[in-house]
């Protein structure tokens, strides 16, 4: 609250930020949040903000002065309600009804209930999840430069959504307009609302479509952009804006798939990957659509001939959503498949590009994308237990897929893992090809260092094992193999005590690793890497998808199987320092905090041998 200071931003890790701007906003806000339970679940974003591109609020220095005894708020002041509301809303305004519970919530400032639950990321609405729903975000079609009749259009816009929301399944569509005075909105909320429309597969946003998620906390995986005949950037609005914002990359895609466009008619285009809408705001999709034109300046203007052009703009929005759904469909026959770039990857996920010491082959080094997997990627930017699953893993074909109670995995075993995913399967059943690389050979396993280590001292245990490629694998006739494994990463992490008593190590495996073959990590706590460089490889080594060696062991031991716990928003959440707990906004303000923390170990770590240090360190007593 400190002047001449930038605001905070979601993307710096913050589940929800409320903006307040006077004493009675500051007041109802507390008085909310300490009412909040533990399986209270609110909306994230960033909400009440007047001039999202102010340093400071107006009238922040209030802050700093006593605050007055508080009035009578009930359950939420008006100013609040005004002001921190979600901006996202439906046809029941069901943002803004009921209790402070269902108002309120300040991801990281607010009281810390089930970690997991905190950090949802992108929900609109307090029992939905954007992790699991594939959204599409669309502006009015027609209803700005081609000034389309807002009435007219708005009835078209709900005709046309009643018409596909019931074959959304699990999927949604959100009209979305830059101002809280939109009169499309308004009409457009009120004739839903007549109708009935469910709330959680339709409704409106305030807000930049390109910027939906860093800015709103609304993920998004296609957006529809109003466009013009050529398909080209330029003009204004929406056009410009979502060329703007996608590069030049988007403009290449979308040569590739069409050269123009009659009105009536949408093109799906994939997003390349280097675009910064894909990477910042994790869109895969861009559906161009265009419309009619009512607009006597511009081209191929209708004169006013509504019955043609209510027929066009009909097609319109039929097309649109029928290329969402195309999109949805091939989501749901998609294997699951890694397709971000080998760099961004978790640790034990190779950079091809790194000098003499580089053990993949270049045939294990390259990662097929296509446009069918182009709608992974884009999960980046959620967390839930399948967009974990789709992020950090390898094809699901491979290992099978999450159940229900995602406790295990399900599903044969095949080979259908990616030529890069193939390298550490390859060095585990000829080690002699690859002698000059390994630290280690030993009957069952071989060693050799990460080649992108996520600290100091990070090691890979592999089995030689054929059939082996993960935890879900693993089953009782393999815990000795197992227990070798564990007795050679913990050999190695001794020896690296002795040369230094003050490192601590901890073994584990990754709940569903990246690449094929059954590896332990064997890694020391500093941290202390240059590679270590995003909130996907602190979470990989820092939340339950990080197995400790000697709990997978007494699993085997006691039910002849691993326990996978592949849970909500485990690669996405917040970043916390892994011995005090505390939250920071982004890795180097976390890589700063660690390098001087001296808070002992949280005490789940410290039990049964999870953590490794020499003999005279007692990390609970210090």
């Amino acid at each position: 609250m400190l002047q001449k200071k930038e605001l905070p931003k979601l993307n710096e890790g913050f589940a929800r930020i409320v903006f307040c701007h006077n004493e009675n906003d500051v007041e109802a806000t507390i008085k909310a949040y300490s009412a909040l339970g533990p399986l209270d679940t609110l909306s994230n974003g960033c909400f009440g903000q007047k001039n999202p591109d102010a340093k400071i609020q107006l009238g922040i220095m209030k802050f700093l002065k006593k605050v007055e005894a508080p009035s009578s708020l009930g359950s939420c002041s008006d100013s609040v309600q005004d002001s921190a509301c979600p901006q996202a809303s439906n046809a029941n305004n069901t943002c803004c009804k009921g209790t402070t519970k269902q108002s309120l919530l300040l991801g990281a400032a607010s009281k810390e209930v089930k970690e997991s639950e905190d950090m949802a990321k992108g929900s609109v609405d307090a029992d939905v999840s954007a992790g699991d729903i594939t959204t599409l975000a669309f502006p009015s079609i027609s209803t700005a430069d081609f000034q389309f009749n807002n009435e007219k259009a708005s009835d078209i816009i709900v005709e046309k959504v009643e018409e596909f929301v019931n074959k959304l399944e699990n999927a949604r569509l959100v009209l979305v307009d830059l101002s809280h005075g939109s009169k499309i909105l308004s009409l457009v909320r009120a004739k839903a609302a007549k109708r009935n429309i469910d709330s959680k597969k339709f409704f409106t946003f305030v807000g930049d479509i390109t910027r939906l998620y860093s800015q709103g906390g609304l993920h998004c995986n296609a957006i529809a952009n109003a466009s013009n005949w050529r398909l080209k950037p330029g003009g204004g609005g929406v056009n410009a804006a979502i060329f703007a914002a996608a590069g030049p990359s988007l403009e290449t895609a979308t040569k590739e798939r069409a050269k123009s466009l009659l009105p009536g008619h949408a093109v799906v285009v994939p997003l390349p990957s280097d675009s910064p809408l894909y990477t910042r705001e994790g869109v895969s999709h861009v559906i161009h659509v265009l419309g009619p034109n009512m607009n006597p300046q511009r081209p191929n203007s209708l004169n006013n001939d509504y019955t043609k052009g209510c027929s066009i703009l009909r097609e319109a929005y039929t097309s649109l959503f029928t290329g969402f759904l195309s999109i949805m469909r091939s989501r749901l026959k998609l294997p699951r498949r890694i397709s971000e770039k080998l760099e961004s990857s978790p640790s034990d996920l190779k950079d091809p590009s790194h000098g003499p010491r580089n053990h993949l082959t270049n045939s294990d080094q390259k990662i097929k994308r296509d446009d069918d997997s182009v709608y992974e990627r884009s999960k980046k930017c959620k967390g839930t237990h399948n967009e974990t699953v789709a992020d950090i893993s390898a094809p699901s074909s491979t290992y099978g897929k999450v159940t229900g109670d995602k406790s295990k995995l399900e599903g044969p075993t095949s080979k259908s893992w990616g030529s890069w995913a193939q390298a550490l399967y390859h060095i585990a059943m000829h080690p002699e090809k690859h002698k000059e690389k390994l630290l280690e050979v030993l009957d069952a396993v071989v060693v050799l260092n990460d080649l992108y280590p996520k600290a100091c001292k990070h090691l890979l245990v592999l089995a030689q094992h054929e059939g082996l490629d993960c935890l879900a694998d693993v089953h009782q006739e393999h815990l000795q193999l197992l227990m070798t494994m564990h007795a050679v990463g913990l050999k190695w992490a001794e020896k690296f005590l002795h040369e230094d008593s003050s490192m601590v190590f901890r073994l584990g495996y990754h709940s569903v690793p990246s690449m094929r073959q059954l590896h332990l990590h064997v890694i020391s706590q500093d941290f202390n890497s240059n590679h270590l460089k995003n909130k996907k490889h602190w979470n990989s080594f820092n939340t339950a998808f990080f197995r400790d060696s000697v709990d997978v062991i007494e699993e085997i031991k006691n039910h002849g199987k691993a326990t996978i716990k592949v849970e909500d928003c485990q690669l996405s959440m917040e970043l916390r320092c892994h011995r005090c707990r505390s939250a920071h906004p982004n890795i180097p303000r976390l890589k700063s905090h660690i390098s001087i923390c001296q808070a002992p170990f949280p005490h789940a770590l410290l039990e049964n041998g999870r953590l490794v240090l020499a003999p005279k360190h007692n990390w609970s007593d210090t």
